[in-house]
């Protein structure tokens, strides 16, 4: 993309000055179409967001990350250690999704939908509007010295943060160990449990660093994502652009004169206001093409459409659009990069479909137990020792959990001598003995496959080994 005319390309981030300083970001209030639609979809995802963990769906918390106990459930949905697999391409598929949504439509994840921009925008900052004011009060406040009245401003803004902040730590630690344990801990004395308070602090502070300091920081310094993005986009993403050939025209920008037509004189459309600079979270000047720090959030398109409409020109100078649709008024096309990234996701959830769908509700493991031989009893009898653990997926008890033997004739002898149950969302394990005859073993060490019984209901098989004399081949 070519340069306007009586703009640079920047060589430096917005937030950091000419001495390499941090160079305070005081955006503009927002406000228009995008931001609306923006604030709808921002508060549909805040509550979603705190209420997850304290959801159940058939006593399954909805959203569950316990890594600690190795137990997580996405959608109530439980996985167990055992299902690490069905996890990790779920991950792929999630990584694929967002790629293909990267190379179709830019960063547009990061200003709508990552948590850290909805609470920053519709959260912080619209508290930090409410007591210091819009950007101009903002700016005369922080260089104004400490009197009264700025410090009675900053406190109450730093302790409501601070109180966020600590509800926001207590909703993390909801999906990391659980709601109903957080719930439990905090009507409980703290005292009780100093190393759930120490964490609490520890991720309060965390978030408080993060909202009331670093802040947009996190998505020009520190996101991967916004890295990443940096390889995907191409001339053909839709982005956030500033549309530089109806904007510059011949004899580039200039100051706005009333009844003057500037497309005969060949005047741009952009009266140079810098409403859409000011307006910035990110402190950017769209005008300068798509860059690293944009996060797609839409509040230039806004403040410019708004700025167009005022001075009689038509609205979209910046809007949603690709490169080549600027340069070469191309419409946007589907591109074999994106059919090939569609048909990489389309596989993989297929085969994710698949495995949810051959995912055994009960898993059992019967091994031998390690060190022990076989024994020989009376009547040709062999005997070997294992130790079984039946895991329970389900959110409900099975009861009346039996062995019975499917590939061999011989019995299953538990150490407790009776059924057992089998908790819902739990597991069960103990040791039992297999005796098979001798004279129906083939080798020195056989297959054999058990059968699971709930009553009189097959609800699993499983194989393992069954050692024999070499004499009995």
């Amino acid at each position: 993309m070519e340069a306007p005319k009586n703009e640079q390309f920047r060589d430096s981030i917005a937030t950091v000055d000419s001495e390499g300083k941090r160079s305070w970001v005081f955006p503009k209030k927002p406000s228009g179409k995008f931001y609306k639609y923006r604030s709808y979809v921002s508060y549909f995802l805040l509550a979603f967001l705190l209420s997850a963990p304290f959801i159940k769906i058939n006593g399954n918390q909805f959203l569950l990350f316990n890594i600690l106990e190795r137990k997580f459930n996405i959608f109530s949905f439980p996985f167990w250690p055992q299902d690490f697999y069905l996890l990790v391409v779920s991950m792929i598929v999630g990584v694929v999704f967002v790629i293909l949504f990267t190379v179709v439509f830019g960063r547009i994840f990061c200003g709508w939908i990552c948590p850290q921009t909805i609470f920053l925008e519709m959260v912080f900052r619209k508290i930090e509007y409410l007591i210091e004011g819009d950007r101009g009060k903002q700016i005369r406040l922080s260089k104004q010295p400490w009197n009264a009245n700025k410090i009675k401003k900053k406190i109450l803004k730093w302790f409501i943060f601070f109180v966020i902040s600590f509800i926001i730590a207590n909703v993390f630690l909801a999906y990391l160990i659980g709601g109903d344990t957080v719930i439990e801990y905090i009507t409980g004395n703290p005292l009780d449990n100093i190393s759930t308070l120490i964490s609490l602090t520890i991720f309060t502070c965390v978030f408080y660093f993060i909202f009331a300091w670093f802040r947009e920081q996190v998505c020009i310094i520190a996101c991967p994502y916004g890295r990443l993005q940096g390889v995907l986009l191409d001339n053909k993403t839709i982005n956030v652009t500033y549309d530089y050939k109806r904007g510059e025209r011949e004899t580039g920008r200039a100051k706005f004169k009333k009844n003057e037509d500037r497309e005969a004189v060949g005047k741009g459309d952009c009266i140079d206001c810098k409403q859409c600079v000011v307006v910035c979270p990110t402190g950017i000047d769209i005008r300068n093409g798509t860059q690293l720090e944009c996060v797609n959030c839409t509040a230039c398109i806004d403040e410019c459409d708004h700025i167009m409409e005022s001075i009689n020109l038509p609205k979209g100078l910046i809007r949603y659009a690709s490169e080549d649709n600027i340069a070469k008024k191309k419409s946007f096309e589907f591109t074999t990069r994106m059919k090939g990234y569609s048909a990489v996701l389309f596989i993989l959830t297929g085969i994710l479909i698949g495995m949810l769908f051959l995912r055994n509700d009960v898993e059992t493991n019967i091994l031998r137990l390690p060190g022990q031989l076989y024994q020989q009893k009376e009547n040709n009898i062999i005997s070997n020792v294992y130790t079984y653990k039946v895991i329970n997926k389900t959110s409900e008890d099975i009861k009346d959990v039996s062995y019975k033997l499917l590939s061999h004739k011989g019995t299953i002898k538990l150490v407790s001598n009776h059924n057992f149950i089998v908790p819902k969302q739990g597991l069960a394990e103990g040791t039992l003995f297999i005796e098979l005859n001798a004279a129906a073993l083939k080798s020195d060490k056989d297959k054999i496959e058990i059968g699971v019984y709930s009553g009189d209901k097959l609800i699993e098989t499983t194989r393992t080994n069954f050692l024999g004399p070499r004499s009995y081949k």
